[in-house]
């Protein structure tokens, strides 16, 4: 599918302030800009099988369109949610378990490049990905 491939960040927008309204700390912030993320997607009708590996760890999560799963960020916050297909974009809906509030996350292909966008009580964020 098109989402399949290894997937490395080139470049974010507003993904600092988007940490901040998350609650995470300054020098946790300032690391996360510079985690050199790499993403490998591997997609099987609606499941599935993602790799992501930076600087602060390294998962792998398997999942299924419209089936809610467990997940945790790389600060320890965790989410319950699930992935939907809109068209040609992963609509993602996660509940925070700390405090109920909801992180909206899009994946989706545009040109030659994966862009996921964040969306946390009005903070929106861009992380562009390349293969």
């Amino acid at each position: 599918m098109a989402f399949d491939g290894t997937w490395k960040i080139d470049r974010n927008e507003n993904y600092e302030k988007f940490m901040e309204a998350m609650g995470i700390g300054m020098m946790k912030r300032k690391l996360g800009a510079h985690d050199n993320l790499k993403i490998t997607i591997q997609q099987s009708g609606d499941k599935f099988h993602i790799k992501e590996a930076s600087n602060f760890r390294n998962i792998e999560i398997e999942f299924t369109l419209g089936v809610n799963f467990e997940y945790s960020l790389a600060d320890g916050t965790e989410l319950s949610g699930a992935w939907t297909q809109e068209g040609n974009k992963l609509v993602g809906s996660f509940t925070r378990k700390d405090n109920g509030k909801v992180l909206k996350a899009t994946r989706e292909i545009v040109g030659d490049e994966l862009v996921q966008i964040y969306l946390y009580e009005g903070v929106e964020s861009k992380r562009f990905f390349k293969r």
